[in-house]
């Protein structure tokens, strides 16, 4: 009996360089870094819901917290998308996502039922969204690496 040894080839449902092509890169980022390009949109459009938002999660000053907020998100955001230290901006989005999740996503303070069942699910996206950012970081670094 042979051991089988798998092939290094791809299956062929895609072109090999497809995923890798710019304009899919480009939306994949984009995709990735949505809620961190529309939540400071919506705040700069609402500023006084902004400020209420720091407010209710205890950051204080609210207007401080507001604004560092959609300057930080917007400005790692374009890092990520340009590519313009992109590891720097995928890691720091890395690291705000889960502090800002255990801040506004405290699913473990509530009643059971579909309210804390959507807050958990809401949870571990984020704490996905964090991983994957992680990944952009590693996958950046390492192609600066290579010679």
């Amino acid at each position: 009996m042979t051991d089988h040894v798998p092939s290094r080839r791809r299956p062929g449902l895609l072109p090999p360089r497809f995923l890798s092509a710019s304009p899919i890169r480009t939306f994949a980022l984009l995709a990735l870094c949505a809620a961190y390009i529309q939540g400071p949109i919506t705040k700069i459009v609402d500023f006084d819901g902004a400020r209420a938002e720091m407010t209710h999660f205890g950051l204080q000053p609210a207007t401080f917290f507001a604004v560092s907020v959609i300057v930080f998100e917007l400005t790692a955001s374009a890092m990520v998308v340009s590519g313009y230290l992109r590891w720097a901006g995928a890691l720091a989005l890395a690291g705000f996502t889960p502090l800002a999740t255990f801040i506004a996503v405290r699913f473990w303070e509530m009643a059971p039922g579909m309210e804390r069942m959507m807050a958990t699910n809401s949870f571990f996206e984020h704490i996905g969204l964090a991983g994957a950012f992680l990944l952009v970081a590693a996958m950046d670094l390492d192609r600066d690496a290579r010679p």
